[in-house]
């Protein structure tokens, strides 16, 4: 694939991570409650997410993405609704308890998948691979192996480093509060994000 298309993909792909929405949200507000390596699931769930999506519109699925809609939409509230009941954990916690990391027993695929449902029910992830991406890079024509593989490391190279960079931030501001009620307004910060990014989930159509 051209230089061109590559960067115009990569920068149109940089801009629609970058940008705040239930994806960022949901990232930051776990870790501001549980660190850096509390939210490194879910960024990795958003990426299997953007992947999936990825391969439906680069091989030509986006009809089958569309004929299994309302699968889609369930989809959406099962992530609207865990995202809602992590917002109340947090809410709810004692000061201290979320910062100390992941909740003990409380298994890592849980907020992998919770981070790729929250993808799957994105409007503005489906907008981007189903609509936007064919503006971008042309697909009328059979995408050849290297073509997909640059597509491929493009997406996860560009969302690992947004993704992280927003852990990294979120958790390096978390270390400035250290009383107890610095502690609760973080853990309920952290819920109302998580329930505002469930809120647009379902929101947005």
């Amino acid at each position: 694939m051209d230089l061109v298309t590559l960067a115009a993909f990569t920068i149109a792909y940089a801009i629609a991570v970058v940008v705040p929405g239930p994806g960022v949200a949901a990232v930051v507000a776990r870790a501001l409650g549980g660190g850096f390596w509390g939210a490194v699931p879910m960024v990795l769930g958003i990426l299997a997410g953007d992947l999936i999506y990825l391969v439906f519109a680069v091989f030509g699925l986006a009809a089958i993405a569309a004929w299994f809609g309302p699968v889609f939409i369930v989809v959406r509230w099962a992530g609207a609704a865990y995202l809602l009941y992590i917002a109340w954990k947090f809410w709810t916690a004692r000061p201290g308890t979320e910062q100390i990391g992941p909740k003990a027993g409380e298994h890592w695929s849980r907020t992998f998948l919770a981070g790729l449902a929250l993808t799957l029910g994105n409007p503005k992830t489906i907008v981007f691979y189903l609509a936007l991406l064919p503006t971008v890079v042309p697909l009328d024509r059979p995408m050849t192996v290297l073509g997909f593989t640059e597509l491929l490391l493009i997406v996860v190279v560009v969302l690992l480093i947004i993704g992280f960079a927003y852990a990294a931030l979120a958790a390096a501001a978390r270390e400035f509060f250290r009383s107890r009620k610095a502690l609760r307004r973080l853990n309920r910060t952290a819920g109302v994000m998580m329930a505002s990014a469930a809120a647009f989930v379902v929101a947005r159509e």
